[in-house]
């Protein structure tokens, strides 16, 4: 058993660092992935400011190995107070930026694009100063999905590759490299003023140089910001950790990123999708982009 080293071992947060948060969550009945996955920033992201909910769950329809969230074939209707309900706890907890993300519904024909469409809309609505992250799934491929979830002009549009395309089989067996690069692409595309961001985990047995490939190919497509992180195995039954990479190695991987012209490289043991989401609001100020560049989405029937 690889025995973890000393700088992934973080204090546990703090009940005067989180505040009235969980209360808050709890009162509206909402998830956020910070606490369903034992996020180890989440004092430390709760205390900034940012948040990640996690949508259209509990349950998701995909059984990715190195996923904790639960695998269910038929999930739940999905809520219609749900976007109102969490559009309440951004105003609430006075967030700067906000992150919504959900577990995959391979079982809608939109893959959820409406109600991600009806969560912007509904913070938009209460809470009009606050940044808009979505975090999605691949959608299937549906790119007129994408395009609905684009129309409600979130300002970042994240979708993770997650790994390198030689270990996609085993630990993204539903998901497609490919795919994934379409969908960035396609979302550069559509909506120019929309800043793309992606994620890669390691430790899962990929090389460095495959990780360097990873990071030119979002490259090829624009994609703006991107994040790396540790894997950490979170049971016995997920895959196993291969190896914990050292810090100095990802800030080699920082240093390269911002070399080939990401805008963004967050890049630590214990980086996670959000993690640092916030400072999207400084990369806004830095890089402005018009929405008279977007090319104007049109409604779809899905």
């Amino acid at each position: 058993m690889t025995v973890k080293p000393d700088w992934l071992r973080v204090k546990a947060p703090q009940r005067e660092r989180i505040g009235n948060v969980k209360d808050i969550l709890r009162d509206l009945a909402l998830n956020t992935v910070c606490e369903e996955a034992s996020c180890p920033n989440i004092g430390e992201c709760f205390k900034a400011g940012t948040a990640t909910f996690l949508i259209m769950g509990p349950a998701c329809t995909r059984a990715c190995p190195y996923c904790d969230i639960d695998f269910e074939k038929k999930p739940k209707p999905l809520d219609p107070t749900e976007p109102s309900r969490l559009a309440k706890a951004v105003h609430r907890m006075k967030l700067n930026h906000v992150v919504i993300t959900s577990v995959n519904r391979d079982d809608l024909l939109d893959g959820g694009a409406s109600q991600f469409m009806a969560c912007i809309h509904a913070v938009r609505s209460v809470s009009p100063n606050t940044t808009i992250e979505v975090l999605i799934p691949d959608l299937c491929g549906n790119l007129n999905a994408l395009e609905l979830i684009l129309q409600a002009a979130p300002e970042v549009l994240n979708h993770n590759t997650e790994t390198v395309p030689r270990l996609y089989r085993r630990v993204r067996p539903q998901g497609n490299y490919d795919r994934t690069l379409e969908l960035l692409q396609r979302s550069r595309q559509v909506s120019p003023s929309t800043y793309t961001k992606s994620g890669i985990m390691v430790g899962l047995g990929e090389t460095d140089a495959e990780i360097r490939q990873v990071m030119q190919d979002l490259r090829t497509v624009d994609c703006d910001i991107l994040t790396i992180g540790q894997y950490l195995q979170p049971s016995q039954k997920h895959l196993q950790v291969n190896e914990f990479i050292h810090p100095e190695q990802f800030a080699a991987w920082k240093a390269f990123g911002e070399e080939i012209g990401f805008l963004q490289v967050v890049s630590s043991p214990l980086t996670r999708s959000s993690y640092h989401a916030e400072q999207v609001r400084e990369l806004m100020e830095r890089y402005p982009r018009s929405k008279s560049d977007d090319l104007g989405v049109m409604s779809y029937e899905l």
